[in-house]
């Protein structure tokens, strides 16, 4: 394709795809195949609430648990590329018992250089682009998953706010799950605080992978 982004991750679908996205947080939309994501109804209530100490609230514990279960019944491992969610991902995956047994490590690549040096993310694109571009993330969870040895990998990048980050305003996020070949990118419009934004975002990824998973690994 010229840009080192692999097949699949084009043209964004319609909004309205099925994401689930409660009232309030803005659209999605799925580039690749569009695979319903399995996040709780109330995914967006939970955000900025401690509740048991869970890193990022119970919403994402409860994909977590799941999510472990899984693949480790399933004997296969994920990590985990971030950038605007600054390690938030790999802390969640970590927040459960078990956790050891399927999550590999991750990759916190917050500087745009550091994506392209730790993860493989193609120069090029990210000279035309920027970090803040579906591409990007798909090509991070690749990364990820190559270079962590793992089955699965997932990845966040996007503008936390609260101000715009070239030209994208704030809440615009894209994720992306790398498995098997695939990867499947979903670019979305979050609204909130900078702190909402980061943890729908961490929800938002761990339910698409629970969603990938649930289909690969009944």
């Amino acid at each position: 394709m010229g840009d080192g982004v692999p097949d699949g991750t084009g043209g964004v679908m319609p909004d309205g795809s099925g994401d689930g996205l409660p009232e309030g947080t803005g659209s999605s939309a799925a580039v690749s195949a569009g695979v319903g994501d399995g996040a709780p109804d109330s995914v967006g209530d939970d955000v900025g609430d401690d509740v048991g100490g869970s890193v990022a609230g119970p919403g994402a514990r409860e994909l977590v648990t799941e999510i472990i279960g899984l693949l480790t019944a399933a004997g296969r491992t994920v990590a985990a590329a971030e950038s605007l969610t600054g390690g938030l991902v790999a802390a969640a995956l970590t927040d459960v018992p078990g956790s050891s047994n399927a999550f590999r490590g991750g990759v916190v690549a917050y500087a745009t250089e550091l994506k392209g040096q730790l993860l493989g993310v193609d120069a090029g694109v990210l000279a035309r682009h920027g970090p803040v571009y579906a591409p990007v993330a798909a090509a991070m969870a690749e990364g990820v998953r190559h270079r962590l040895g793992a089955t699965v990998g997932i990845a966040t990048t996007g503008v936390a706010g609260p101000g715009s980050q070239d030209g994208h305003p704030a809440g615009t996020v894209h994720i992306a799950v790398s498995l098997d070949g695939d990867t499947v990118v979903r670019t979305m419009a979050l609204a909130g605080t900078r702190d909402e934004v980061r943890r729908l975002t961490v929800e938002r990824v761990l339910g698409l992978l629970l969603g990938r998973l649930r289909e690969e690994c009944p």
